[in-house]
């Protein structure tokens, strides 16, 4: 029998990880992205919002990123991003950024 990768959650370590964001002023509490999410991440607050709402929160923990709950939100209130937990972040900044940025704001005579 094969031993389970990470013993403390009962299931296998995810590639691909997402993060949820919810604008929970603008969210009207309608769980279609709950009926969605595959993960079970999503759930219904038990507060309310500015419009008398309750709205939807998330457990990122759980979220794999697969971005169904914003495809389905009617209100586009959703957003999601995926990281990569193995993966270092990269910078693409270019080396000459600033001449690029001088060049833009000065112009050459």
């Amino acid at each position: 029998m094969a031993e389970n990768p990470n013993p403390n959650t009962g299931s296998k370590e995810r590639k691909v990880k997402g993060k949820v964001e919810i604008d929970i002023q603008k969210c009207k509490g309608c769980e279609l992205c709950t009926a969605a999410c595959k993960e079970q991440a999503l759930s219904l607050s038990e507060g309310i919002n500015i419009k008398g709402y309750r709205y939807i929160i998330a457990n990122n923990e759980v979220c794999t990123g697969c971005v169904n709950c914003a495809l389905v939100c009617p209100d586009a209130v959703i957003t999601v991003y995926r990281t990569h937990p193995k993966k270092k972040p990269e910078d693409v900044t270019p080396t000459d950024i600033r001449e690029q940025l001088q060049s833009l704001v000065v112009p050459v005579k």
